[in-house]
Parts: C-alpha cells; sequence; structure tokens
C-alpha cells in the first residue's frame, strides 16, 4: 500500500536524472527552488532539457506538498487539508493475538478473575469452590511466570499478583480447616524477602495454631508478628495483643493475660478486654481488683451518638424525613448491636463477681448495682435487681425473689412490667392462681404490649376452663410479638381442647416453620392428624418425630398403634418390639406383644412376655393365668397344671383356676379332682350369694371381695379396651372351642393333622359337653389388646 503510494506522488513520476553538471563528480542536481543560491537553470543557458516530462504536465512543487497546495488547488480546487474528499479513513491495523505480551496480558487478567471468584464463593459460604477456584489462580500464575521467563521480560514479573494468589490461597485452605497446607503455603509467602511486610502474616499464622490449640507456638508466632508491626499501627498491635491474652487463659496461665490485658486498657479500652480482665481477676480471686475491673469496663466509652437524635421533630419535614431514614440504617444497628454487647458483658461480670466481692450474695449484686446507677447505662440498673431476683430463684430461696420483685411495684411502667410478669409466674407454679391473676393484671396495666404478661394471663385463664378468653389474650400476646413460641403453643393447645382441630393444626404448623426440631410440637402434629381420622399424616409426622428422638418407647409404642388399626401386623410388632426394647415395663405394650405370639400361634414366646407382666404386677392373676393357658396351647399339659396349683395357692378364691384344674386332673386321671371340685362348688356358691346381696342392696354386699373373687369378675371392672381384648381373644382360631380332655394314652391334644379332620376323641368328661362350654378357656382378662 505504501510503495503504491509512492507511486502515484510526483516523485514516483519523475524521470530518473541523465546529466551532470559539470565539474562536479557525484553532486545531486539542484532542485529549482529558492533554497539555497540561485544557480542558472540548465535551460536559461540554452542546454537542451534531458528531463522525459509529458508534454502538457505541470511539475509538482513537492517541497510545499505536505501543507495541502497543489498547482490544481489554484485552479479552482476547494480547500480540503485533511484530505476528507477522499473517502473513508483506513481501517486500523488488527491486534496480534499470538504475540507473547498480548497472551501475558490474558493470563493476568485471567488469573485475576479466578482470585475474585474464589473470594466471592468465599464470602457465599461455597468454600470447596472457593478453593479449586484459588487453586486453579496458583496454577495459572505459574504458567504465567514460565511464559515472561521465555519472553525474557523476567524483569516485568508482577510480584501483587503472586502475592494475591498465595494469600488467597492460603485463606481458602485455612477455610477449608487444611491447617497443614495453610501453613505452608504462609510461610512461602513469609520467607520470600521480595514481598514487603509480609511478617504481618504471622498473625494469620498464629491463629491457625491457635485453633489448633497448639498454644505455646501460637504466643510465639504472635510476638514475632508484634516485632514486625511498627508503632504506627497502634490498633493492630492491641488486636494482636488481645489475642495473646486469650491464649494465656486458654493456658491458665492468668497472671500473664493479666499483664497483657492491663496494658490494653490503659492504651486502648475496650468491652471485651474489659470482660476478659474480670474473669482474669475472678480466677485468680482477687477481690479489690475485680471491683477496679468492673468500673474500668464500665467507663469504657461506646462511641455512640446520643438517643435524642433519632427523635423526630414536627417543626422540620426535612429533618423528619432523613431521622426516618437513618433510624434503622446499619450504622444504626451496629449501634445497637455494640450496645447490646456492652449490657451483656456488664450483666454477666455482675452475675460473676456478684458472690465473690462481698461476704453474701446480696451485697455483692447491691455494689454492683450502685455502681451501674453511677455510670453511663443507668438503665441497667432496674436489670440487674430483676436478675438478682432471677438468681434467688435459682438458688431456691422464693421468699427472696419474692420481695425483690415486689420493690418493683412502684417504679416506671417497664420495670414494674416485668416484675409483675415473673411475679405472676411464680404463683403460677406454685398453683396461687388468685394471686397469680392478680400479678398478671399487675403486669398488663403497667404495659399492655408485654407478651410474657399476656400469656401468663391467658395460662390462668386456661387453667379456670375459660378457653375462649384464654385463646383472645393469646393472640393478642402474638399480635404484640409475632415471634412469642410459648403464646402459639399455647394456643394451639386451646383450640385443641374447644375441638377448633383445623385451627390448633395451623397454629402447630406454624410453630414447627419456627421450631424445626421441636419433638413436643410434632408429637402434637401428629396427634391432631389421628384426630383428624389421617393415620397416613399422623404416621409420617411419627417418623419426623422418631428421628428426634429415636429411643422414645410412646411414640414408638403410638407408631405401633396406628399401623396395627391399619392391619400391618408386621409394621405393629417391629415397632412395638422397638418400644418393648427401650422400655420393658410398658403393660399395654407388654399385652400386644403377648397376644400378637398367641395369635401366630408362637405361645412357648409369649410366655416370657406375660411373666415380665406377672412380675410388674403381681397382684393381678390375668397374667398367671395367661402363663398357664400358653402352656396349654402348646400341649405342656404338667407345667400348665402345675401353673395353675400356683396360682390356687395365691389366688384361692378364683373361679377359673379352680375349673381348669377340675378339668386338667380329670384328664389326667390325679386323685385331687374332688378336693378341686369341691373347692369350686364353694366358691361358686359364695359368688352367688354376693351376687344376691347386691341385688338386695345390702350395704355388706357393696364391700369389695377378696382378690381371687375380684379376678372372678374382672369383667366388671375393666374399661373397654379391655373388653375389645377379650372380644378379639374369643375371635382367636380355637379360643370359643369347648376343652376337650384327652385318653390316658394320647395326651398331645395340639396336634392338627392336615390331611384330614380329626376322629372323634373319646369323652371320658364327668359332666356334659353343654357343661364344658360354659368354661372352655379361661378369660384371660379383658384388656389383653391395645386399642
Amino acid at each position: 500500500m505504501a510503495f503504491q503510494q509512492a507511486l502515484q506522488t510526483s516523485y514516483g513520476r519523475r524521470p530518473p536524472v541523465t546529466a551532470k553538471f559539470p565539474g562536479t563528480a557525484a553532486a545531486a542536481r539542484p532542485l529549482g527552488t529558492g533554497y539555497g543560491a540561485r544557480i542558472p537553470l540548465a535551460s536559461s543557458m540554452g542546454r537542451p532539457v534531458t528531463g522525459a516530462v509529458q508534454e502538457g504536465a505541470a511539475r509538482p512543487m513537492t517541497a510545499v506538498r505536505a501543507a495541502g497546495f497543489s498547482s490544481k488547488a489554484l485552479r479552482g480546487t476547494a480547500f480540503d487539508p485533511l484530505g476528507q474528499s477522499k473517502g473513508p479513513a483506513l481501517p486500523l491495523e488488527m491486534k496480534n493475538e499470538d504475540s507473547p505480551e498480548e497472551k501475558i496480558k490474558q493470563l493476568e487478567k485471567k488469573v485475576n478473575e479466578l482470585i475474585e471468584e474464589s473470594c466471592i464463593s468465599s464470602s457465599r459460604g461455597e468454600l470447596r469452590l472457593a478453593l479449586e477456584k484459588a487453586k486453579e489462580a496458583g496454577r495459572k500464575e505459574r504458567v504465567l511466570v514460565r511464559q515472561r521467563d521465555q519472553a525474557s521480560s523476567a524483569d516485568h514479573i508482577n510480584l501483587d499478583l503472586t502475592y494475591s494468589v498465595l494469600f488467597n490461597l492460603a485463606s481458602q485452605y485455612s477455610a477449608n480447616e487444611m491447617y497443614a497446607e495453610a501453613l505452608n503455603t504462609y510461610q512461602v509467602i513469609v520467607k520470600n524477602k521480595m514481598f514487603s511486610n509480609a511478617g504481618r502474616l504471622k498473625v494469620n499464622m498464629a491463629n491457625i495454631y491457635f485453633k489448633q490449640r497448639n498454644y505455646p507456638k501460637a504466643i510465639k508466632f504472635y510476638r514475632m508478628a508484634l516485632d514486625q508491626i511498627t508503632s504506627a499501627h497502634k490498633e493492630l498491635k492491641i488486636k494482636v495483643m488481645q489475642n495473646v491474652g486469650v491464649v494465656f487463659i486458654k493456658m491458665g496461665q492468668y497472671s500473664d493475660a493479666i499483664t497483657s490485658f492491663e496494658h490494653i486498657m490503659s492504651e486502648s479500652p475496650n468491652l471485651r478486654t474489659g470482660f476478659n480482665l474480670i474473669l482474669c481477676y475472678f480466677a485468680t480471686g482477687d477481690r479489690e481488683k475485680m471491683k477496679k475491673a468492673f468500673q474500668k469496663l464500665l467507663a469504657v466509652p461506646l462511641g455512640i451518638d446520643d438517643e435524642d437524635k433519632y427523635i423526630v421533630h414536627n417543626d422540620d419535614p426535612h429533618t423528619n424525613l432523613v431521622i426516618e431514614a437513618i433510624k434503622n440504617d446499619h450504622l444504626r444497628q451496629m449501634e445497637q448491636e455494640r450496645k447490646a454487647l456492652a449490657e451483656r458483658f456488664i450483666m454477666t461480670a455482675a452475675k460473676l463477681i456478684a458472690p465473690a466481692i462481698e461476704t453474701s450474695f446480696a451485697a455483692g449484686y447491691d455494689w454492683c448495682v450502685e455502681m451501674v446507677k453511677t455510670s453511663q447505662y443507668v438503665e441497667l440498673a432496674n436489670d440487674l435487681e430483676i436478675n438478682k431476683a432471677i438468681t434467688y430463684l435459682r438458688q431456691k430461696d422464693f421468699n427472696q425473689a419474692v420481695e425483690t420483685l415486689k420493690m418493683f411495684e412502684k417504679k416506671e411502667s417497664r420495670v414494674k412490667s416485668a416484675a409483675a410478669t415473673n411475679l405472676s409466674f411464680l404463683y403460677f407454679l406454685e398453683n396461687e392462681i388468685v394471686q397469680a391473676d392478680s400479678y398478671a393484671d399487675v403486669a398488663i396495666n403497667s404495659d399492655r404490649y408485654n407478651p410474657a404478661a399476656l400469656t401468663n394471663k391467658a395460662n390462668i385463664l386456661f387453667t379456670s376452663g375459660d378457653y375462649e378468653k384464654a385463646a383472645e389474650f393469646f393472640k393478642e400476646a402474638l399480635a404484640n410479638d409475632s415471634s412469642c413460641t410459648e403464646a402459639l403453643y399455647n394456643l394451639g393447645l386451646t383450640y385443641k381442647r374447644l375441638s377448633r382441630l383445623e385451627d390448633a393444626l395451623d397454629c402447630f404448623l406454624k410453630l414447627h416453620a419456627i421450631l424445626r426440631n421441636s419433638s413436643q410440637v410434632v408429637y402434637q402434629i401428629a396427634n391432631l392428624y389421628e384426630i383428624l381420622e389421617d393415620p397416613g399424616q399422623a404416621i409420617d409426622w411419627l417418623m419426623q418425630l422418631i428421628s428426634l428422638v429415636p429411643t422414645d418407647s410412646q411414640v414408638l409404642a403410638k407408631l405401633g398403634e396406628l399401623y396395627d388399626n391399619e392391619g400391618d401386623k408386621s409394621q405393629a410388632f417391629q415397632y412395638y418390639f422397638e418400644s418393648y426394647r427401650y422400655f420393658p415395663s410398658n403393660i399395654d405394650v407388654i399385652e400386644w406383644l403377648g397376644v400378637y405370639y398367641i395369635e401366630t400361634q408362637f405361645c412357648e414366646k409369649a410366655v416370657q412376655y406375660f411373666e415380665r407382666a406377672a412380675l410388674i404386677q403381681p397382684s393381678q392373676v390375668k397374667w398367671q393365668l395367661a402363663i398357664a393357658s400358653c402352656y396349654r396351647r402348646s400341649g405342656n399339659y404338667q407345667k400348665a397344671l402345675d401353673t395353675y396349683k400356683n396360682i390356687h395357692k395365691k389366688f384361692p378364691e378364683n373361679v377359673e383356676c379352680l375349673r381348669f384344674l377340675v378339668r386338667l386332673c380329670t384328664d389326667l386321671g390325679l386323685k385331687e379332682v374332688q378336693e378341686y371340685a369341691t373347692k369350686l362348688k364353694k366358691v361358686e356358691k359364695m359368688r352367688e350369694m354376693r351376687e344376691q346381696r347386691v341385688k338386695s342392696g345390702s350395704a355388706r354386699g357393696r364391700r369389695e371381695g377378696s382378690a381371687g373373687s375380684d379376678s372372678g369378675q374382672s369383667n366388671q371392672s375393666t374399661s373397654a379396651k379391655g373388653e375389645r381384648v377379650s372380644a378379639k381373644l374369643r375371635s382367636l382360631p380355637g379360643v370359643n372351642e369347648p376343652y376337650e380332655a384327652s385318653s390316658n394314652k394320647e395326651i398331645d391334644a395340639s396336634y392338627a393333622d392336615p390331611l384330614g379332620p380329626q376322629i372323634e376323641r373319646p369323652k371320658t368328661a364327668a359332666k356334659k359337653r353343654a357343661e364344658e362350654d360354659d368354661f372352655a378357656d379361661e378369660e384371660l382378662g379383658d384388656d389383653l389388646l391395645p386399642d
């Protein structure tokens, strides 16, 4: 392109010079311009022109060509010094992306992007991703260094980029608790003398040693960092010294910790250091220094502006808008957090040192209250007094707690409401409902927006049975404080009592969203679904409850009951058995397991459960009868006979036991049959006489019979659950069939031939078959099966 332009110029059109002036060896021909001495042209001396200029074309003046002048400009051409009439400018020359310099720039940009992505991922809590990005940035940076070496531009190494890569990598290792790798990376930075101020990173290394509980090495690195921090960075030195003091506390070297904390409190006092200093003095038992340290803690400046600046002024709308904007901004929130931290430290320190600085707890607390009243935390004095009363409660000194709280009856409304709330709760716990109600009213009148006072009032109404009014107070407490979980839970219970089950379920579901791991809330939800006849949902929520309390036997038993009602016997057995394993003394669970084995024809396994029930309730004859029945059903008649004899010794008036003794003795051909038959007649006669006395209304007939007669009449004294159990027992295969005695030669009556019915066995009993139906199987009791 440049060559073509050159051809278009006048220089390219000029003919070659073929003649020279005489007398000059190699001098160029002078131009016909006004520059230099005037030399007569060859044409003026009559010398013929040897140039090859075309005829009719004027020779351009090349000396002023760059200024935009030409011979044609004098002939009417428009003035265009910038050459805009020639068309658009030529396109810019494209960069060569394959050049080493361009590759290095792109690689640097990529490394910076990876560092930024790593930091952003770490701030979001994605620690693994942040570490991967940091490692990739390290790999890219090493490639960058090699490319610089190959391009012979090692003098232009970006040290800041290398430092950033290594520091970010070490930070991500530490965040992922890969402490060994983090320490190695920090060592690489610290040992490199080209990095300025790298010695400060020894603070980070000391922090890692602190996390590893390597306290001596942490102290060493903290002190090395202190030596390398200049006096210009005073705040940094104070923070490192604070860390040194904390490490000394961890090591139990309280005197060294006190030295560090005292230096900090003299140079730049802060709340955390003041509180730690009090802890050290408390550990050493120095009363006077505890008092001085508490006073120093109260004197620490908070650096918070006056609260009056947030009060809205009605006369200036512009100022009011500004106040509304800053009332809850980030700076305001930070001030509130700092103030809350100061109050927490002061309250905790007062509770800690109060019993130690004086001869008694009360005297020490009073001194702390007086010191607080003379400080900038005047409003904390009343809170300290209430905490004093709560401490009395923890010490089981209820009288002193009540007296302390009663002192607030004439104080300002907020404090008075808090004290009355605590008094109401105390009297409620002592079941003094009248006093509790009185102080609940005082608390509400003092501060209508106190959710705890409203909850106490609602609890009192709930106890007295006024559920509608209790629900109103619970709802008012929630309106004042939507996070009052006590009010929400009790409101659900109130709706449950009012049979408003859907509203109760709504309350507990809301509460579950707040308290995700509350087992009580999950149980209430499951119970409500069970009442609403939704067993599927009830089972699902009980399964969630099992994940929270996996060893709760009652929950496992409830799951077994629900599966039993659904007809899933295998699942029911699994949960009942787990419940029995965790709590083997639950009578209902033992009953269910025993009956389950009887239903599945494993009577031998049922014996162990009824034996345990007999140990738990030795006065209940039904367990002994159940054991004997299991032996009889399994064909072990001798063991059954021995068991019935033992039952007869303990309960001589039990009719069922005597009936089976008569039957078994007859079947086995024993001589005791007549003796037991005589006793049976006497017991039955006595039973008839008692029934006649009851019918006649005799007072003597109303008195309770003996243990044996009571067990004989267990059908009259059991619950509906027991009736269902008896019905279920009677529905078992073979239970309603009359007991048939076997001959002396064939005793094994438990065998059932699968190929066909048995041949009718000889009837050896002395009585008629119809009479055998009356007592074919003993009644095991009316409550052997669960609901």
